[in-house]
């Protein structure tokens, strides 16, 4: 069977099987196009609940897991340091363990490029444009919340999710009185009898709507789609101006995969690592890659974690329902939306911390402290108990000298190089500031002081725009040099905006394979 799709030529072959990579292959796959998915992990077993364990050392146990098998090396302000960031590596990509947040970036965000304070060029498509592929996607993962009460652009789609706890109610009620907006944050969750909401685990039930569930599945239904695992792709390979194949392999053995078009969506930390690798003589920088910005432009969130305690006697347990978007906008300053975790102060959680803090500090040569955390985390499990976990994700902004790496020769090690501009950090200050007035009322505590980088957010690093000079795809996601290359994950992203970047990484997936399938039908009829 394998070697049947290897030897087959396809009308679209999909790099990635996650958000990105999910939606687009559906689409393209219910217009009627042939579809091969190519995934570097497992297809896996579609009942199971994997927690994403970033303790787990050993690459092979990680890979069956699902679980990104190598550490990332990320080098920021100039230090190295070495962990498991928060990724997947099997069908579903990262999002069969994500939270499922999917909300909606503001107008503002793609269209009002005067309010930023970095000469970014800002989003070449605008946010109307966007809004039908929105509703879409809100439809596809089946969106359930409610509508933002600070926002003019309400969705018409959100279903109605279940009752909030009590503790969750007191909540809400307390962050109102403080004159601000809470709302029951945008999630992709089936609440079907028996869900459990597998926040940061896979789901068994189908509850969680994800690339694979909302994405791969419903594709592989048609019959128009396949699926090769446990491939990875090494190079794109061709003449100037288009991708004739892809070199990979599966198995330990080399393929070679033929498509008339090529879908690149492994992620922001991955897609330009596979088009770094593709160097040849007419692209000697790597495919796509004139502008010399592959891998640039290399942005996260900046977390700003806060345990919360209830008031009174409020009933405890973790809370992934509220949100709000006062902080998003102030002042002429941009920042993030503020969100509960769905996470408990656990021990677990705050051992994987401290030894984060150790490994980021001079103290990483001391072994022994790595296992010498557990004390502290005994005493602040205690201390935090009852106490829920908010985050300020803050907007990133891109900066050329924030990169992806490409390692010598072929490796899962992913690399990167970060520096913390002047300009964020200013901005991060001020946004402590304002989440703790946020809360004042409860008692509450940061759980971090330096500047903290959302690695389950990167993005920017293939971005989109008008001008080749400044960006690595045009406004219809297709490489700028490579006719038949397109791109439909975060990397993509001009800049990071404040909310969480799945829900706009699907609206476009949608609108890139219908531009993607416009033109195979226009093909079709001679009119090309």
């Amino acid at each position: 069977m394998a070697d049947d799709l290897i030897a087959r030529h396809w009308d679209v072959i999909v790099i990635g099987t996650g958000i990105g990579g999910g939606t687009a292959g559906r689409r393209l796959a219910e217009r009627g196009l042939s579809v091969l998915f190519v995934e570097k992990g497992s297809a896996g077993h579609r009942a199971e609940q994997t927690a994403l364990n970033l303790e787990m050392v050993d690459p092979v146990a990680r890979q069956i897991r699902g679980f990104w098998p190598s550490q990332m090396k990320a080098q920021v302000n100039g230090r190295e340091t070495t962990f498991f960031a928060p990724l997947g590596s099997a069908v579903g990509g990262s999002s069969v363990f994500y939270a499922a947040t999917l909300e909606r970036p503001e107008r503002h965000d793609l269209d009002d490029c005067a309010a930023r304070p970095h000469p970014t060029g800002g989003w070449p498509v605008s946010y109307d444009n966007f809004r039908p592929y929105f509703e879409q996607a809100e439809q596809m993962y089946h969106i359930c919340g409610e509508v933002d009460p600070l926002s003019d652009e309400a969705s018409a789609n959100l279903r109605t999710p279940p009752p909030l706890s009590a503790g969750d109610v007191s909540m809400k009620e307390r962050l109102a009185a403080r004159g601000l907006h809470p709302y029951r944050l945008h999630s992709a969750v089936r609440y079907v009898e028996g869900c459990r909401e597998c926040f940061g685990a896979k789901c068994p039930r189908d509850c969680k709507m994800d690339g694979r569930s909302a994405g791969v599945d419903p594709a592989l239904a048609t019959g128009k789609a396949a699926l090769l695992d446990r491939c990875e792709v090494r190079a794109l390979r061709g003449r100037s101006g288009r991708v004739t194949h892809i070199e990979a392999m599966r198995n330990g053995k080399p393929i070679t995969l033929r498509g008339t078009c090529v879908v690149l969506a492994a992620g922001a930390l991955s897609s330009p690592r596979v088009l770094l690798a593709s160097k040849a003589k007419h692209w000697p920088d790597g495919c796509g890659n004139d502008s010399g910005l592959v891998g640039r432009n290399l942005m996260f969130h900046m977390n700003e974690m806060i345990a919360v305690w209830p008031t009174k006697a409020a009933p405890s347990g973790p809370s992934k329902s509220l949100g709000f978007r006062d902080l998003y906008y102030v002042a002429g300053q941009r920042f993030g939306m503020v969100q509960a975790m769905g996470i408990d102060v656990s021990y677990g959680e705050i051992v994987h911390y401290l030894k984060l803090l150790i490994a980021r500090s001079p103290l990483r040569r001391i072994k022994p402290l790595q296992e010498l955390v557990r004390i502290p985390a005994i005493v602040a499990a205690r201390l935090f108990g009852s106490a829920k976990v908010f985050v300020g994700l803050m907007e990133d902004l891109p900066y050329a000298g924030n990169r992806v790496v490409l390692s010598e020769g072929y490796t899962d090690t992913i690399r990167i190089e970060y520096q913390f501009s002047a300009e964020v950090l200013a901005r991060r200050r001020v946004f402590r500031r304002l989440i703790r007035r946020a809360f004042a009322g409860h008692r509450r505590m940061f759980l971090g002081f330096q500047p903290e980088l959302n690695f389950g957010h990167p993005c920017g690093t293939l971005r989109f725009g008008h001008d080749p000079a400044q960006s690595v795809l045009t406004p219809d996601c297709r490489a700028h040099e490579v006719e038949n290359l397109y791109v439909t994950d975060a990397s993509i992203f001009p800049t990071s905006f404040g909310v969480n970047p799945s829900l706009m990484i699907a609206a476009n997936a949608l609108r890139v394979a219908d531009l993607i399938a416009d033109e195979a039908e226009r093909r079709r009829d001679g009119t090309v």
